[in-house]
């Protein structure tokens, strides 16, 4: 049984940087933290090891300790051991979340590899998240109580997300907040943590710091918004998902729920398509046909633009830079995607 799964090259920036000399310096820097990151993976049982770094080798973007590494060039100590610390500490909080992701989806195969509950089972899968977890909350009291606290809230909200994922709105709630607040807890926490950190142990100031941790919330909830738009509108020869994805298992998006609310006698037929079951080909083709044509997904993209527009303003409060104009171009780089 391997015990140690080899650490591949840190793999090629998922946020784009355009400056070459602060592209090469995050690469070296994720390239230590991908180390560390199986570092930190291990137990003293062989089996625990081989579990809790099965989705690490199965790759990733690492957009989330990327984040915290770009964060922190707008700081005085940019190369910081507790920035790579913080960078190790969100992405075993993400992956973690990923095998708990992986039991309630039931899903089989997660970044192309088997998912630990199709390779094991649920109960391996599950505790193998827990493990994650741990090893992350070991890591954040390196980093200081104010960082425990930091690190507890953001979680709080993410399992938070996950769970209200799993009912449906409160009768009289507006089903449209309810998965706003979703998306906000279960990407946006986190993504908005990494700024967060970055900032803080890179040394920046606090005003920094607090609009930094904004944008991470804003351009995460965007992405995953982008995401449930291109479920709707990609070709799986061209993006790698199969289209209508979110709509055969029955999960409320951004679009769905836009084009649900619809009081027009002519969306009668989407809507009934919407509120039934979508497993079979022939409805959930149509279904996708119909939602193409229809105008919730001008809505849905009108929506991320303004996202995308709102956290680029506030990265007024740094000066103009290479970290400032991947940040824009990242943000810029979401709502495009949903076009």
């Amino acid at each position: 049984m391997t015990t140690d799964a080899p650490v591949e090259p840190a793999p090629d920036l998922a946020l784009p940087v355009l400056d070459e000399a602060l592209a090469a310096r995050l690469r070296d820097r994720m390239a230590v933290v991908e180390e560390r990151l199986f570092e930190h993976a291990r137990s003293r049982a062989p089996f625990v090891t081989e579990a809790a770094q099965h989705l690490l080798s199965a790759g990733g973007k690492r957009f989330r300790p990327l984040l915290v590494l770009l964060a922190a060039e707008v700081g005085e100590h940019p190369d910081s051991d507790a920035v790579v610390t913080a960078a190790c500490v969100v992405e075993l909080t993400h992956v973690g979340s990923l095998y708990h992701d992986d039991v309630m989806d039931e899903a089989d195969l997660r970044r192309g590899a088997d998912s630990a509950n199709a390779r094991w089972d649920n109960h391996v899968a599950i505790l193998t998240g827990d493990f994650l977890f741990a090893k992350s909350s070991e890591l954040t009291s390196l980093l200081g109580p104010d960082a425990v606290r930091i690190q507890a809230e953001t979680f709080a909200r993410l399992v938070e997300g996950q769970i209200l994922e799993t009912v449906p709105p409160a009768e009289g709630a507006d089903p449209l907040k309810h998965h706003l607040d979703v998306v906000s807890g279960k990407t946006g926490s986190l993504i908005a943590t990494s700024a967060r950190y970055g900032a803080r142990f890179g040394g920046a100031s606090r005003d920094v710091e607090e609009a930094l941790a904004r944008y991470g919330e804003i351009v995460g909830t965007a992405f995953q918004i982008s995401d449930d738009i291109l479920d709707v509108m990609s070709e799986s020869d061209v993006s790698g998902k199969t289209p209508g994805t979110d709509l055969r298992e029955g999960v409320p998006t951004l679009p769905v729920l836009l084009a649900k609310a619809s009081d027009d006698p002519a969306d009668a037929r989407l809507v009934e398509l919407l509120e039934g079951d979508l497993d079979d080909d022939e409805r959930l083709a149509e279904a996708l046909g119909l939602l193409r044509a229809h105008g919730a997904i001008d809505e849905a993209r009108r929506y991320v633009v303004a996202l995308a527009t709102e956290a680029k303003e506030l990265l007024a409060v740094l000066p103009e830079s290479p970290v400032r104009e991947a940040l824009e171009t990242f943000a810029d780089v979401v709502a495009v995607r949903s076009a």
